[in-house]
């Protein structure tokens, strides 16, 4: 993999993962590609970075790095092309009431009550510990780059939290939650769809939405965004629909 030559004279490193259990197939394990040391990764390098790939958990800057899958391909939606279908339009105008803050990174109780409601109504996490703090905390409100977080309240009713990285060529959605009791509504979508109105109003080319696995039914709403563009062979290609991606990557296997 070639790397800009920025990295190499400010003695940026790169790193293989002892392997771990895949949180997306079952039964496979992963390895991660991590940069070191991560408080030398600075603004410049991480959007270097990101445009080959990578994506930022914390502190750290990292892509997928498995021996015998390549199963996890780096997703972003091209801003200027993105075409809104009838169902985005139709989410937008239902979610419209929303109010919405950017802020910068920091603890916020009401954040963290609705990000263990949310992990434990869709990751089957029943019980919170003082880890649970720690983990939120080194997850998402650690970062040495232009980081922020976005809440979306109905009426002071805290409803999404997205968190996100600000790059030179666009916005890398990093995490986001919301409040799954609102059963009508497409807090998840719409998030996703509000980014790229924000890319637009300032002017950014790209959202940058991590990694997108065929196999795994958890990532099939990133293609719902088209055109989208996938990071294959360290070129990112633009795709109508899933069925030509999954044509493509069959031709290359």
């Amino acid at each position: 993999m070639s790397l800009p030559d920025e990295l190499s004279s400010h003695k940026i490193q790169f790193y293989v993962t002892t392997s771990y259990a895949c949180g997306y197939i079952e039964g496979r394990a992963s390895q991660s590609l991590v940069a070191t040391p991560h408080h030398l990764i600075s603004q410049k390098h991480f959007d270097d970075l990101i445009k080959k790939g990578f994506r930022r958990s914390g502190k750290f800057t990292y892509k997928p790095y498995c021996e015998l899958c390549s199963a996890c391909i780096p997703i972003r939606i091209n801003v200027k092309d993105f075409m809104r279908s009838k169902s985005a339009k139709r989410i937008i105008k239902n979610h419209q009431h929303l109010q919405t803050s950017v802020l910068p990174l920091s603890f916020d109780e009401d954040h963290f009550k609705l990000y263990l409601e949310y992990q434990k109504n869709r990751h089957e996490k029943i019980k919170a510990t003082d880890d649970d703090v720690n983990q939120y905390s080194e997850f998402l409100l650690q970062s040495n780059i232009d980081s922020r977080l976005i809440q979306f309240q109905d009426q002071g009713n805290l409803k999404i939290v997205s968190f996100v990285d600000i790059v030179e060529d666009g916005i890398s959605a990093v995490y986001t939650f919301f409040d799954t009791s609102d059963k009508s509504f497409s807090y998840g979508t719409y998030s996703i769809l509000w980014l790229i109105n924000w890319c637009a109003e300032k002017k950014l080319d790209y959202v940058y939405l991590g990694y997108w696995i065929q196999e795994s039914k958890k990532m099939n709403y990133k293609t719902h965004f088209k055109p989208f563009e996938l990071f294959i062979n360290n070129e990112w290609r633009s795709f109508n629909s899933e069925h030509d991606t999954i044509q493509l990557l069959n031709n290359i296997k």
